[in-house]
């Protein structure tokens, strides 16, 4: 008989994700994750923040340095870009749920006790961390999922996903067996990344397709 294998190495958060948990139990219990090894360097696990009333939800890709540090979601350089850019478009980032597709910092060293660099989640580990994300569509029911980046897309569209093909249209798809609408846009951290005399074009893109969203929700 095989031996039973170790839940991070099933790569899956379900046997982590309590049934009928309402927020506050699900993001406690996200705590204690280990359904794949992304667990084991980062400092905790960074689950979504915001109502169960918001009507809108803003999925990212992962947690960056700062996130990893304090716990909470966008708090690092590309969350207060991604908050001027929501206020910007005439949404109170307040009033958001903000998450991401994978729940722990993933990060290489050039060398030790240097700065933490992020690298990109593989597609085995946003499925693995898929459950967590379910479950917070489940309890928040947003009217509309503003999709940051594509690794965001890929979690919950599928690998073929493109996030310039599609960014600043309304799509229609079923997500974790719930019909959803999303308007993709890039991440935050992608207009931090653009050169200086690209950067300015490139914020007004992100806030365009934030008054997207804007409109859909009406």
């Amino acid at each position: 008989m095989p031996a039973a294998k170790a839940p991070e190495d099933a790569y899956t958060a379900a046997p982590f994700v309590p049934e009928g948990a309402d927020l506050p139990a699900l993001r406690q219990a996200a705590g204690g994750c280990r359904g794949c090894p992304l667990h084991r360097a980062a400092t905790q696990t960074v689950f979504g923040a915001g109502s169960t009333d918001a009507r809108l939800m803003l999925v990212g890709e992962q947690p960056g340095d700062q996130e990893d540090r304090q716990g909470k979601p966008f708090v690092g350089p590309a969350g207060k870009l991604l908050d001027r850019a929501l206020e910007e478009a005439g949404i109170d980032p307040a009033e958001a749920y903000v998450t991401n597709a994978v729940k722990h910092f993933k990060f290489t060293r050039a060398e030790p006790r240097k700065r933490r660099i992020h690298k990109a989640p593989s597609l085995r580990e946003m499925t693995a961390c898929g459950p967590w994300l379910a479950a917070e569509l489940a309890l928040v029911e947003p009217e509309l999922i503003v999709v940051l980046g594509a690794t965001a897309g890929k979690a919950l569209l599928g690998s073929s996903f493109r996030v310039g093909e599609v960014r600043g249209t309304v799509l229609e798809r079923e997500i974790h067996g719930r019909p959803e609408r999303l308007v993709p846009t890039v991440h935050p951290s992608s207009v931090l990344r653009a050169q200086d005399d690209d950067r300015r074009a490139a914020y007004q893109g992100l806030v365009a397709d934030l008054e997207v969203a804007v409109r859909a929700l009406g």
